[in-house]
């Protein structure tokens, strides 16, 4: 099922933006603001971890299908509501070709369905949707399940950029299409650059690191050479906040005047912290953000001290 004919608050994007957020009324900064971010929902991966088959297990997935269904409540009744609810790839678990694939993505969009229609959702592709490696043919898929694999978009006098970490990570089968988001995200850099935003934020799947810059290579991060070459052009151009999941805990850290940010997941935690979702709040000087349980926010709303700086004028 394509994402347009979803419902609901899945707009497709196509074009390379985001439809929900015509640019020539969103280029302009007006007043603070929030979002919701999550990370990998991926459906099954709760019963394939638990039988240690994480490759070829996943064939349930109801507590991800209730953790998300809580995740949507909780944001539903935020008040005043957040411009959008962007979730970090790994959307399911079963990759391409994979056993049970068709079923959890059509379950993640039903679920998806029930997201206020004035709370636009934000897709990002992970390894999961696209393979470790992936090919045009994989990447088509997501496209036309999804929507766009990057694109970027306009909200509050703000550029927000949506990268396909996959190509950063492996784009041995799909060079040329790796070519074509280099090329696009320099012309994206160059915006940034010219400070024609108030903040500009990347959004992507892997993190750049976990806690350093200086990190050994593991399977959660990029390599060495590429985060370093990635993160210094995102400081070149003004690039505020990388906000990732992919590791299924907390973490991030700061480079100069990057602010890495790798949130837990939605669904199966591999650490210590719980189901969740992080609430980023932006003004005019900088952005704070704060991860909450999935029971906190749903219980508790957003704590005083943020939403005054979202009512701030």
């Amino acid at each position: 099922m394509a994402a347009e004919q979803a419902g609901g608050a899945l707009h497709r994007a196509q074009g390379r933006t985001l439809d929900a957020f015509p640019a020539e009324k969103e280029r302009e900064w007006k007043d603070s603001f929030y979002f919701i971010q999550g990370a990998d929902p991926q459906f099954g991966l709760m019963k394939a971890w638990s039988t240690g088959d994480s490759d070829s297990g996943g064939d349930e997935w109801e507590q991800e299908i209730r953790l998300t269904e809580q995740a949507i409540q909780a944001i539903n009744k935020l008040n005043p509501k957040p411009r959008f609810f962007v979730l970090c790839g790994d959307l399911i678990h079963a990759m391409p070709g994979a056993p049970w694939r068709r079923e959890q993505t059509e379950d993640l969009q039903r679920v998806l369905r029930r997201v206020d229609n004035d709370i636009p959702l934000v897709l990002v592709s992970g390894n999961h949707d696209l393979g470790n490696a992936p090919t045009p043919e994989s990447i088509a898929e997501f496209q036309q399940t999804w929507g766009d694999d990057y694109f970027s978009f306009w909200a509050g006098g703000v550029l927000f950029l949506v990268l396909n970490s996959q190509l950063l990570a492996d784009a041995s089968r799909c060079p040329a299409l790796k070519q074509a988001q280099d090329r696009w995200l320099e012309q994206q850099l160059d915006t940034a650059g010219q400070r024609q935003c108030q903040h500009a934020v990347v959004f992507q799947h892997i993190p750049l690191f976990l806690e350093s810059i200086d990190e050994d290579d593991d399977y959660f991060n990029l390599s060495k050479a590429v985060r370093k070459e990635m993160a210094d052009k995102f400081l070149k151009a003004g690039i505020r906040a990388v906000f990732s999941g992919h590791y299924h805990r907390n973490a991030g850290g700061t480079y100069k005047k990057l602010d890495m940010v790798v949130s837990s997941a939605l669904g199966c935690q591999l650490g210590k912290d719980t189901h969740g979702l992080r609430v980023v709040v932006v003004t005019a000087e900088k952005i704070i953000h704060r991860y909450y349980s999935l029971d906190e926010l749903s219980e508790r709303g957003i704590e005083d001290d943020l939403m005054d700086l979202v009512k701030k004028k």
